[in-house]
C-alpha cells in the first residue's frame, strides 16, 4: 500500500500570507514523516480547479525551510480553518462545496447556540449545560438577570474572546450592573458600573449581523481576582476511538473576562488549579474522570449528529462543590496550552493522534 498524503487545509490570515500555526505545522510534518505520511499545507487561494492541482506548502524538517510544489490532491484532508470575516472565508465554503466528495477527517461544527440547542436534547448532557438563550434585544438579557445573578454575551461564531461581555449584578444592589468584556480585537474593555436601565448602550444593536447568545455565568474568579477555566481536548486514536489526549487550566489576565491564551491568559496543570477550590485528592480524581467521560460522550454524540470529527476541545467550568459545566465546544482546538505547562509529552500526542488516526483511516478505506 502506498504512502497516504494528508493536506492540511488551512487559511492565510492576511494578503501577506500568514499562517497562524506555522510552527504546529512543522511538527506535524515532521512526525508525519517517522509515521510514513506524506503530509502537506495548502488554503483554498492555492487550488487550481481547472487543472486539479494544489499548489501546496511542503515543509522540509531537514533544512528548516518551507516550499512550494504543485501536488495532487491529498487522501486525506485535516481541516483546520477557522471562522474569518471576508473574501477568504467565503472562498473556503466553496471549496467545501466543491469537494464535499473527498475524505475529510472532520467535518464544520455549528454555531454556539445550534450546539447547545443539539446537546441539551440529550438527557445525559443537561446536568452540564449552562442556561443559554438566543440574543434578540435588551429584553432578553434583563429577563435572564433575574434569574441569574451573572451573564455572559457571547457572538455564537466567535472565538478567542472577541466581543464577549461580563454582565453581574452587584451584590448590594440589583438595579446596579458591573459591565467588563473584550471588543473584537481582543482588547480588554475598562469595568464600568451602570444601572440595569441603561443596559442597552452597551448592548449589540438586534439587527447586527453578529448574533449572540446569553449564558448563564458560573462565578470562577480565584482569590486573585483572575477567572479560570479548563481546556479539555479529546481526539481519535490509531484506532479510530475517542479519548482524551490531557486538560490543563488556563487564568485569564488581569481584568479579562476570559481566560484564553491568545488574549493573555496562562496555563496552569489541572490538579494544581483544581485543588484551590477542591482539597480532597478523592474528590479532584472524581471530577477529573467525570470530565474525561463527558467529554468523549459529547465527542461521539457531534459526531453522529454533524458528521465525521478527529478532534475537539471542551472549555469546562468547574465550581466549588466539583460541578462541572460545559462553557463552549471548539472543533479547531490549539494545542499550546500542553508547552506551557510542561507536559511535552501530551503536546507531542496532540500533534501525532490526527496523523495516526488519519492513517488508521487511510487503511480502512483501502482494505
Amino acid at each position: 500500500m502506498p504512502s497516504p498524503v494528508l493536506g492540511i487545509l488551512t487559511l492565510y490570515l492576511n494578503d501577506k500570507k500568514h499562517l497562524e500555526e506555522k510552527k504546529v505545522y512543522e511538527k506535524m510534518i515532521e512526525e508525519g514523516q517517522k509515521l510514513g505520511i506524506d503530509v502537506y499545507v495548502f488554503t483554498p487561494s492555492d487550488v487550481n480547479s481547472s487543472k486539479e492541482l494544489i499548489h501546496a506548502l511542503m515543509y522540509l524538517p531537514e533544512q528548516n525551510r518551507w516550499i512550494r510544489r504543485w501536488r495532487s490532491f491529498p487522501d486525506l484532508i485535516f481541516d483546520r480553518c477557522r471562522i474569518q470575516r471576508g473574501e477568504r472565508f467565503q472562498e473556503l465554503l466553496r471549496f467545501r462545496k466543491k469537494y464535499a466528495h473527498l475524505l475529510f477527517l472532520n467535518r464544520p461544527l455549528r454555531n454556539k447556540w445550534t450546539l447547545h440547542q443539539a446537546l441539551n436534547k440529550k438527557a445525559l448532557f443537561r446536568p452540564f449545560l449552562l442556561d443559554t438563550k438566543l440574543y434578540g434585544s435588551t429584553a432578553d438579557v434583563k429577563l435572564m438577570l433575574k434569574k441569574h445573578k451573572l451573564l455572559y454575551l457571547k457572538p455564537i461564531n466567535g472565538t478567542g474572546g472577541r466581543g464577549i461581555l461580563r454582565i453581574e449584578r452587584s451584590s448590594k444592589n440589583d438595579n446596579i450592573l458591573l459591565v467588563q468584556g473584550r471588543d473584537q480585537q481582543r482588547r480588554i474593555l475598562s469595568p464600568k458600573k451602570i444601572e440595569i436601565e441603561n443596559i442597552s448602550t452597551f448592548l449589540p444593536s438586534a439587527d447586527t449581523e453578529t448574533r449572540y447568545i446569553i449564558q448563564e455565568g458560573v462565578q470562577l474568579k480565584l482569590p486573585n481576582g483572575r477567572v479560570h477555566d479548563y481546556r479539555m481536548l479529546v481526539q481519535k486514536n490509531k484506532h479510530g476511538q475517542w479519548e482524551c489526549t490531557g486538560c490543563a487550566g488556563r487564568i485569564g489576565a488581569e481584568r479579562s473576562v476570559t481566560s484564553n491564551l491568545h488574549g493573555g491568559g496562562r496555563a496552569a496543570e489541572m490538579n494544581e488549579l483544581l485543588s484551590r477550590w477542591i482539597s480532597l485528592p478523592e474528590k479532584r480524581n472524581e471530577v477529573r474522570e467525570t470530565a474525561e467521560e463527558f467529554g468523549i460522550e459529547v465527542a461521539k454524540y457531534l459526531e453522529k449528529t454533524y458528521g465525521d470529527l478527529c478532534e475537539l476541545a471542551l472549555d469546562l467550568a468547574i465550581d466549588k462543590k466539583g460541578h462541572i459545566y460545559l462553557i463552549e465546544v471548539n472543533p479547531k482546538p490549539a494545542r499550546e496550552v500542553f508547552i506551557e505547562i510542561g507536559q511535552d509529552k501530551i503536546y507531542r500526542q496532540a500533534i501525532i493522534k490526527p496523523l495516526e488516526y488519519s492513517l488508521w483511516l487511510y487503511k480502512q478505506k483501502n482494505r
